[in-house]
């Protein structure tokens, strides 16, 4: 499926999952199953997920010098994932801890450990040594810090690549930030932080502004499927496919790293997202962020293909 290269600037992981009943409230504890570990993180999951598509996929982030670390980077590399520029700094690789309930719901808290260390000089370094240009996407995400995801779209930018930011999570974003994504992939809830309490299309058209033709946003609508709207252009729906649901973890992640494999190897954009639709819902069929993350033979399947 490659044709441009798909380059993650983001988070890595290790999810620590408890399957319970119900999800718990505030003081409450709620008896679950054994704990359960998994590879994670935004970014790491991005990543998997536009490689078990056929994108040629590099990866730029950091983990830390313990056992997690190691494991997340071995991770990524049997799946095929360039691992030159994730860095091994002095913290502790980021761990999420999760609960995920009988509806396949879930609740996450993540210490970021060495997430937190990725600079804007060391993307900026790394996206040169890649030679990003046109093409290639670039999908940054929120789980580290805002100069490096800041970093990875100017860059993408100049070098004439597709910046996509998934704007999770939302809170502290900023309007240059956003003007430097060609491709915004935010959920309702996102959406909500970014624009204001106003209806999806109306909030969408207002982060696009008064930017390019071929700017878009995408909002995810989760068992809806999703929200195309684009600058100059009517807005699209595309349904979701149907599916029993066991984990809805990694969902989201799965559809943005489809969306850029699928951007990268030349889709228009409403096909890439129709295939990131489809590819989120099967993601959401087995345990684990990365469990059900499909293989283009697989979603080729579940499209009728």
């Amino acid at each position: 499926m490659s044709a441009g290269r798909v380059v993650v600037v983001g988070s890595v992981n290790v999810d620590l999952v408890v399957v319970a009943p119900r999800l718990p409230g505030p003081g409450e504890t709620v008896t679950g199953s054994d704990v359960a570990r998994h590879h994670g993180g935004k970014g790491g999951n991005q990543a998997v997920a536009a490689a078990r598509l056929g994108a040629e996929v590099a990866f730029i982030g950091a983990v830390g010098a313990d056992d997690f670390g190691v494991a997340a980077r071995a991770a990524l590399a049997a799946e095929g994932i360039v691992t030159a520029h994730l860095a091994t700094v002095d913290r502790p690789t980021g761990v999420a801890l999760i609960v995920v309930d009988e509806r396949a719901e879930n609740l996450i808290a993540v210490a970021p450990g060495a997430n937190a260390s990725v600079t804007a000089e060391a993307v900026e370094a790394a996206l040169s040594a890649l030679a990003i240009g046109p093409g290639d996407v670039v999908l940054a995400c929120r789980e580290i810090p805002p100069p490096a995801v800041r970093a990875a779209l100017g860059a993408a930018r100049r070098a004439g690549a597709i910046g996509v930011l998934n704007p999770a999570p939302a809170d502290g974003l900023d309007m240059a930030t956003l003007e430097l994504a060609d491709v915004l992939t935010p959920n309702q809830a996102e959406l909500a932080v970014a624009a204001g309490d106003l209806p999806p299309v109306t909030a969408a058209r207002s982060l696009l502004g008064g930017g390019p033709v071929g700017r878009a946003v995408v909002v995810t609508l989760g068992a809806a499927g999703a929200l195309l709207v684009r600058a100059g252009q009517p807005e699209l729906a595309l349904p979701a496919i149907q599916v029993i649901p066991v984990d809805t973890t990694g969902a989201g992640d799965t559809f943005n790293g489809v969306l850029a494999a699928c951007l990268a190897a030349g889709l228009a954009m409403p096909e890439a997202v129709r295939r990131a639709v489809a590819a989120a819902g099967l993601s959401t069929t087995r345990p684990g962020a990365r469990g059900g993350m499909p293989t283009a033979a697989e979603l080729a399947a579940a499209l009728g293909e």
